[in-house]
């Protein structure tokens, strides 16, 4: 053995599994980190405080050449009238009624079936999960010809069934609710079943508690798509009170013609009942999309 050892190197801490990756440290990384941040969140906001400024000023104001979007005097003449010559009120009624029950129906058939498929045994399961899969490749466009076909058929056109019931299906939700599902450990189900649960039982009290955070987002998202659908409610309904807030505000828009300022006035009011909601449930949405891992797909 050699008389001089060679000095050990200090081990390096090793963080804890399910720890936040760090950029460093120092002070340098972090405020790197926060610039960053403040750049991206610049870029997202600047079409959106682009749009408020032109929906406050007038056509003639915006027409004007020039980059600078300031270009004339306050005015709320755009929003004064859309709401004079179309029926908000009754439009924002009809989005949130049918963006709730669409919500509502497809939560509650996805779970359903994302249960079935993960926990299920029966022939035909793996067929019909590869059916459900395929479909989330089929662009919604190449379905509203027959789907139009069978409300005619049904005599559903103008009515809000019309404009629900083919957006409960939902392919999407199915998979990730099925996935979410697989990762249940099965022992507290096996618990509940000796317990003497039923197979919903252990459903509704067991799997579905656990499920929360996926529910939530699954339910955010639904929401979200249902509310800002634009082109099957325009196709389905020709009644102005059945219309939605996107369909009604774009009729009313287009019958200015191509005007800059309308449109921008618009598109906020049919954005702002989302801004809103937002708002009083973002701790939950960001948690939600967060846990479950949503926010890329």
């Amino acid at each position: 053995m050699s008389a001089t050892a060679t000095p050990l190197r200090p081990r390096r801490p090793r963080e804890a599994a399910g720890s936040p990756l760090l950029l460093g440290q120092g002070r340098l990384p972090r405020v790197l980190a926060a610039t960053a941040l403040v750049v991206l969140a610049a870029v997202w906001l600047l079409p959106f405080v682009w749009a408020i400024v032109t929906s406050v000023q007038s056509e003639q104001d915006v027409s004007q050449p020039g980059l600078s979007p300031f270009k004339g005097a306050f005015t709320l003449d755009a929003y004064r009238q859309i709401l004079e010559r179309g029926n908000v009120p009754v439009w924002a009624f009809n989005s949130f009624l049918i963006a709730g029950l669409v919500t509502v129906i497809t939560v509650a058939v996805s779970t359903l079936a994302a249960y079935g498929f993960s926990r299920g045994r029966f022939r035909g399961r793996r067929a019909l999960l590869a059916v459900t899969v395929a479909a989330i490749m089929i662009p919604p466009q190449l379905l509203i010809v027959p789907l139009f076909k069978q409300m005619l058929l049904f005599d559903l056109v103008d009515t809000y069934a019309a404009v629900i019931l083919p957006q409960v299906v939902a392919p999407m939700m199915v998979f990730i609710l099925k996935r979410f599902f697989d990762g249940i450990p099965r022992e507290l189900e096996e618990a509940a079943r000796i317990d003497g649960a039923s197979e919903f039982r252990v459903f509704w009290s067991v799997v579905l508690p656990l499920s929360r955070p996926i529910v939530a987002a699954v339910a955010i998202f639904v929401f979200i798509g249902a509310w800002n659908n634009f082109m099957w409610p325009f196709i389905v309904t020709n009644d102005s009170d059945l219309m939605t807030l996107p369909v009604g505000l774009a009729t009313v828009r287009d019958s200015h013609g191509v005007q800059y300022v309308p449109g921008m006035a618009s598109a906020l009011l049919a954005a702002l009942p989302l801004i809103v909601v937002f708002l009083f449930f973002q701790r939950r949405i960001v948690n939600s999309v967060a846990t479950t891992g949503l926010g890329g797909s």
